[in-house]
């Protein structure tokens, strides 16, 4: 892309990688790392962590700090493949791949979506509805039209600070821990030395936690945002034609990528703690929802780790829906190579703003059926299982093309990892066919 063509969607001017070093504090070159992170614990993600704890206890804590490595590997890969091209990840597999192969990830993408973000609507509204009392439908709607008018009207530059703002919600889901008594030697030794239990419902449960920690919307969401900023400034450039900028823009993902994995999986950690000694040590183990993990902490951790645990609903929600939406309009725009970006103003890339208006119609649409959330939560995981693994693998495929990435192939560590990565999310969907319909 070159600098006339990023000028288009520039809404305001911004430092580069390099002049940001010693400028702008930690928290300012927190960004697109960061947010994907916090939006990985969505309310979709807060109801899986607290079945795992409610089911289990602590026996699958082990596994948030297995994942911490392979997350930030391959979302590393993505952040530097929208970084060098300054395209997004969908851009660049239609510019690498068979059409009919890149549309059928793109529409596994739509789908899997489009459930979540009706189920995080849901959740949003039963949260209200908990605190507040009233119609969870008319608060989910709300929420929804309320997220989407400011993907629309809001200009990014604006909008971009409030989703790390929201990100810090997730705090609550420490704080809540806090506020219950937990077994800290029996969370250590959980942890250290897992006791891995070889039937189909451990099992079952380590897919549905790799399917919620490693999703394709945040490998499409990291790589658009890398586009975003450098759209949003007037000194960074596609690495793959400003080298001299790679250095510290490698050095800047890193950074933002490592904090906001590591961030991410704490906080499931905690969520899994908290189900664990409130509701699986008390004999709760059944689990449904959000709504109803926050309302079984209520009779034996108190009425302020209910408000916490629920408010966090509200607020990774606010964070987790426009992500999700965003992701889907960057796959589907960027399919097409038509404009994209939030960046840019609804009538300079009307696809783009047409699907991300659309899929949140459809996610409100899906809360008033009467279509059951657990099970279409259970069917978006195969969805994302399906999708996931040669998405992983056609990024890793591109992050090694000297045509697509110059100078910048990913290589080392950052390969190895990544790569693995795609082996245990292979061998997750192997177990997840193997095991579907005997749970």
């Amino acid at each position: 892309m070159k600098a006339r063509e990023k000028a288009v969607g520039s809404t305001s001017p911004a430092k580069d990688d390099t002049s940001s070093t010693k400028s702008e504090s930690w928290w300012q070159r927190l960004g697109a790392g960061f947010v994907t992170g916090a939006a990985d614990d969505d309310p979709s993600g807060v109801a899986t962590y607290s079945q795992v704890g409610a089911k289990f206890g602590y026996a699958l804590l082990w596994i948030m700090f297995l994942t911490i490595p392979l997350m930030i590997a391959i979302q590393m890969v993505s952040a530097r493949i929208g970084r060098v091209t300054g395209r997004g990840l969908a851009d660049n597999l239609s510019r690498n791949f068979p059409s009919a192969a890149v549309w059928s990830l793109v529409a596994l993408l739509v789908v899997a979506n489009v459930i979540n973000i009706a189920a995080d609507i849901a959740a949003m509204g039963a949260a209200v509805q908990l605190l507040t009392g009233g119609s969870t439908l008319a608060y989910g709607v709300g929420l929804a039209a309320l997220s989407t008018a400011l993907q629309v009207f809001v200009p990014f530059h604006k909008y971009s600070p409030f989703l790390k703002v929201l990100a810090l919600s997730l705090f609550s889901y420490v704080a809540t821990v806090f506020a219950v008594k937990v077994p800290w030697g029996e969370v250590l030794r959980s942890t250290a030395l897992p006791h891995i239990q070889w039937n189909v419902d451990y099992l079952t449960a380590i897919v549905a936690v790799l399917g919620t920690t490693i999703s394709p919307y945040l490998f499409c969401w990291q790589a658009a945002q890398e586009v975003e900023e450098i759209r949003d400034s007037d000194e960074r450039e596609p690495l793959k034609h400003a080298d001299s900028q790679a250095p510290d823009a490698f050095k800047r993902i890193a950074m933002d990528t490592s904090v906001g994995m590591i961030f991410s999986n704490l906080v499931a950690f905690f969520i899994i703690v908290t189900a664990a000694a409130v509701l699986h040590a008390h004999g709760k183990t059944d689990i449904q929802s959000t709504a109803e993990a926050a309302e079984a902490l209520k009779p034996t951790a108190g009425r302020f780790a209910f408000l916490l645990f629920s408010l966090g609903i509200v607020s990774t929600g606010m964070l987790a829906v426009p992500v999700l939406a965003g992701a889907t309009a960057f796959a589907v725009a960027g399919a097409t190579r038509s404009t994209y970006g939030l960046a840019h103003k609804p009538r300079e890339a009307k696809l783009f703003y047409a699907v991300l208006v659309g899929v949140m119609a459809a996610g409100t649409a899906l809360i008033f059926t009467p279509v059951d959330p657990i099970k279409a939560l259970y069917w978006s995981a195969v969805v994302n299982g399906v999708c996931a693994v040669p998405l992983m693998a056609a990024m890793m495929i591109l992050a090694r093309r000297e045509e697509t990435m110059g100078k910048h192939v990913v290589g080392g560590w950052l390969q190895g990892l990544g790569w693995l990565a795609t082996a245990v999310m292979g061998v997750a969907a192997i177990v997840m066919f193997a095991t579907l319909g005997k749970g």
